[in-house]
């Protein structure tokens, strides 16, 4: 298949608006969303994933996706590559007179930043991957100074037109107990609540966790989103 990069970037923005739809999913999310359903945790080849990001959308099909973000580190050539991979698919599907797949595939990032002097993740999306604001973040390199701070890293996620997540709230030197009140008050909009924190085969969140994370999450009015971390080959599994 030949994937044509012409227009990606009109075609970028108009995903990245579409918040509003991303935010209603996030409402809906719950324990067996993932990874069947829908995955907002994963990485490629552009950043320390192993999946060349048209193998992850291929993957993505076949398990039958309703709706991901590919969240890089520090990049967003991963998401460019497989929104490219995924219209010219359509594209020859629809040709050939086969349905069309419906898979949703919103922009994301994870960006590492410090919270309450300590290093966390903070995962964006549906964000518009042209803005000004972000292009300090995705040049595959950690921030430094200033703009490492989750403050700060919210707020350019937000002036991008985006929603910003606390990734993996369990697994900091500092408890969700602390990081998660720190996190609301800094302005994100949600907590990675579903996550399986000790790579169970097959896939599935971690009871412990997920009951603190979700707690901590509704009494701060965050929404919640689910993700299997790949870095591995396998969609289904963090490693």
């Amino acid at each position: 298949m030949v994937v044509n990069l012409i227009g990606v970037s009109a075609a970028s923005i108009h995903a990245a608006r579409d918040v509003t739809a991303l935010r209603r999913v996030f409402e809906t999310i719950h324990a067996d969303s993932c990874p069947l359903s829908y995955n907002f945790h994963m990485h490629t080849v552009c950043s320390d994933g192993q999946l060349q990001p048209e193998e992850l959308m291929r993957q993505a099909i076949a398990i039958g996706l309703r709706g991901l973000a590919i969240t890089d580190h520090h990049s967003t050539e991963g998401y460019r590559r497989a929104h490219c991979w995924l219209e010219t698919y359509r594209e020859d599907t629809a040709w050939r007179g086969e349905p069309v797949s419906s898979l949703h595939l919103w922009t994301g990032i994870e960006i590492t930043s410090t919270l309450l002097d300590t290093e966390v993740h903070i995962l964006g999306y549906a964000f518009n991957p042209d803005s000004p604001t972000l292009q300090s973040y995705i040049h595959r390199e950690s921030p430094k100074g200033a703009a490492a701070r989750a403050e700060q890293v919210i707020h350019s996620i937000h002036l991008a037109g985006g929603l910003a997540v606390l990734a993996h709230p369990a697994r900091y030197r500092r408890s969700p107990e602390e990081l998660i009140p720190a996190a609301a008050q800094a302005g994100i909009d949600g907590v990675e609540t579903y996550y399986a924190y000790n790579n169970p085969t097959p896939w599935c969140p971690s009871p412990r966790q997920t009951e603190q994370v979700q707690r901590l999450s509704s009494t701060y009015g965050l929404l919640n989103t689910c993700g299997t971390d790949t870095h591995g080959p396998n969609l289904l599994q963090r490693l």
